[in-house]
This record gives structure tokens, C-alpha cells and sequence, in this order.
């Protein structure tokens, strides 16, 4: 499920002729100056976190089992502390202003997260930024009973938020994203133009995949505009 400005239970991307590709941006400790979900699951579930965290990381666990489990052992009582912290974190620098060129040329600004929705909606939302994203693909918690349940319409895979998945509902190319960590790892092995930075980098240098890394939006939008990316016809093997 697709949550769009206009209709957040939208079920299909929003496509356009006059689009020139598409920016996927991931939001934890990519939007957020700080990896967010890491945060909260260790403030939240500490004990749980501190076992799972690494193996994810490590990819001995996969991200559809490991971030399951932590959301799934939170309990209901915590999902407005969820809020209250995901309201304290700052944006990286620049997000406004790369939001406002990617608009400039006719392209979709696409959130496409592995972390808890409701997080990414109260922080574009703080930021007067929401209106300016074409769709946000990520999980959805709700209590229930005692606990937190999951729900995400794109689990696939090894992943809660099967992210090439979500990238195929827009034909448009190129595809172009930002990220920084594990769960961006599928995502930039499809994109045809890859903004990496943190432990990104480091998983993306494994498998050879070329990147351009970055520190802040304003490097994404400087780089964007002096070599412009045009549209392509790409299939991927």
C-alpha cells in the first residue's frame, strides 16, 4: 500500500508521461540525520534490540524476520512514545531543497522505508514537507491486545518493505535513490543512479554496485544538477 497526499490507502503509484524518472529516498538515518528505527527499537525493546540489531547488520538475519520480531515485541502502551521520539529527530540537511528540484523536473519524490509508517508521516508532517511526496511504501504498527501489530502490504522476499517491489509500480526511469543502510541494500542494486552513504557504502563496495556517496541533500541536489540524468529504457536481469 502506497500512502499518498491525496488518498493514504492508495493502492498504485501515481504515474506521469511527463515524468523524467523517479527519486526513491529511504527515511531512517537517511531523511533523519540519525538512524531513527535503530533508535526507538532500542529505547523501546532494548534487551530484544541489542540481540537482533547485530545480526541484522550483518545479514545473518533477514530484515523480514529480524524487524518483524522487534516491532511485533513492543508493547501497545509505547506506540505514542513511538511518536513522541520520532518528533525529536532532526532532518538532514538539505531535504527541502533537493525536494524542491526533484519537483522542478517532474519527478515523483517516492518514501520508500523498512521502518514504522507513522514515524515517517510525523516527521514530514513537522517538517511542512508531506505535500511534496508523491507516496511513502512502509510498514504500518497498530496496537493490538497488549502488543503491536504488524501489517505491511509489501512484504516479500527477505524483506518487511520489499523495496525493488515498490520501485516497479513506477515504469519511469531513471530510478534514482538515496540510502545508508541494510535495507536499502535491494533497492540500489535496481536503481540506475545510487546516492550511498554510511553502511551503505560498505555493502554496496562487496558487490561492486557504483555509488556516489553523499553527507547531506544539498550534495544530492549539487550532483543532480551538474550532471543531469536523463531518461533511459532499462531492464533489469
Amino acid at each position: 500500500m502506497l500512502s499518498t497526499p491525496a488518498n493514504s490507502a492508495g493502492s498504485s503509484a501515481p504515474t506521469s508521461p511527463k515524468t523524467l524518472g523517479v527519486f526513491f529516498c529511504d527515511f531512517d538515518g537517511t531523511i533523519t540525520a540519525e538512524e531513527t528505527f535503530v533508535g526507538m527499537v532500542e529505547r523501546v525493546v532494548p534487551d530484544l534490540a541489542a540481540q537482533i540489531l547485530p545480526d541484522l547488520f550483518a545479514r545473518r538475519l533477514s530484515l523480514r524476520q529480524g524487524v518483524r520480531q522487534l516491532l511485533e515485541a513492543m508493547p501497545a502502551a509505547a506506540f505514542t512514545r513511538i511518536l513522541d521520539y520520532a518528533d525529536q529527530q532532526p532532518v538532514r540537511p538539505g531535504l527541502a531543497a533537493l525536494m524542491a528540484w526533484v519537483e522542478a523536473q517532474g519527478m515523483p519524490f517516492v518514501v520508500v522505508s523498512g521502518g514504522v509508517q507513522a514515524m515517517v508521516e510525523q516527521v514530514l508532517a513537522r517538517e511542512g514537507l508531506r505535500q511534496r511526496v508523491a507516496a511513502i511504501a512502509a510498514v504500518q504498527v497498530q496496537p493490538k491486545g497488549d502488543f503491536m501489530e504488524v501489517i505491511s502490504p509489501w512484504e516479500g522476499g527477505t524483506e518487511l518493505v520489499e523495496k525493488a517491489a515498490v520501485m516497479a509500480q513506477y515504469p519511469q526511469r531513471p530510478w534514482i535513490m538515496a540510502g545508508d543502510s541494510v535495507t536499502d541494500i535491494n533497492m540500489a542494486i535496481q536503481a540506475d543512479v545510487v546516492f550511498a552513504r554510511d553502511r551503505l557504502q560498505g555493502y554496496l563496495d562487496q558487490i561492486g554496485k557504483p555509488y556516489i556517496p553523499w553527507e547531506t541533500f544539498f550534495d544530492i541536489r549539487d550532483y543532480l544538477r551538474q550532471s543531469p540524468i536523463r531518461p533511459m529504457s532499462h531492464t533489469n536481469g
